[in-house]
Order: C-alpha cells, then structure tokens, then sequence
C-alpha cells in the first residue's frame, strides 16, 4: 500500500471520448471524488494520438499517467488507437484502460490481445457511471504504482 503522500500526489488523465454525455459524467466524478487529478479529453482517435505524440496544438499538452479509452470513435477507432499507443515505445507503458458501451467477448479480446490494462463496460445508469469510474481512478491511484511520467 502507498504512503498517504504518494496518494496525494495527482495524476494526469486523458479521457479519450465522443460522446459528450460520457465526458459530462466523467469530469463529474471526478471532481467529486479526486480534485487533485487533471482530467484532459479528447474526442476522437486523431486527436488523441496528437495529443499523447504531442503534436500541433497539443505540443504543450503533459503526458498522461492513464488513458481511458472508448473504442467507438470517429476518425481513428479506438482499436487503432491501442494498438499504436501499445506499439510507440514511449507510450506503451502509458496504462490504457478500455471504457466502451461495447459487452462483445470480440471487443474484449482484441482489447487485450492489443495489450490493454483493462476493459470496463460502462453502465447505462448515471449512478453506476460514476460509481465505474471513481472505482478506476482509485485503483490506479491508490493501489497501482505506475510508471514514472517522462515527457519529451
């Protein structure tokens, strides 16, 4: 178990979502549950390999400790996305856990076989949403030790 210092210490997180709803109940829980870590979201899967490469309008952006990921995503589908984050040698240690409306046993293996850390289906109701991703932000900041950040 971590030390209470080193569960204080924030992490970043990239929320790489479309569906405006989702990102709502996503930034809610977590500015009720963790106010200390920084949510950043991206809506589609150009965007956010731009933004984990850094590149563009993103050339600033902080590499995150934890990406959460939908897989139904316009422009790059978010399998293309695991997959390239997973090939990079400088994000592949990124923890990219898989949160889809998708329950399909082809979603969940394809999901780990292109090494994702986890596959979470979101629930439909609003209070298990956030019950879903408070239990995330816990487990990878309370429990989990993740990589040391490196940015470019």
């Amino acid at each position: 178990m971590m030390t209470p210092t080193e569960r204080l210490s924030p992490i970043e997180v990239l929320l790489v979502e479309d569906d405006p709803g989702d990102v709502l109940m996503t930034r809610e829980a977590f500015e009720e549950h963790k106010v200390n870590n920084r949510l950043a979201v991206v809506s589609d899967g150009a965007e956010a390999l731009a933004y984990l490469r850094q590149e563009g309008e993103y050339s600033d952006a902080v590499r995150p400790d934890l990406i959460l990921l939908d897989l139904n995503l316009p422009r790059r589908d978010g399998r293309e996305v695991l997959a390239e984050i997973k090939a990079d040698e400088e994000l592949r240690r990124i923890p990219v856990v898989v949160l889809t409306t998708s329950a399909a046993d082809e979603d969940i293996l394809r999901s780990y076989s292109l090494h994702a850390n986890a596959y979470v289906t979101k629930p439909v109701d609003f209070e298990q949403f956030i019950t879903v991703v408070r239990q995330i932000d816990d487990f990878f900041v309370s429990v989990v030790r993740l990589p040391p950040r490196v940015d470019r």
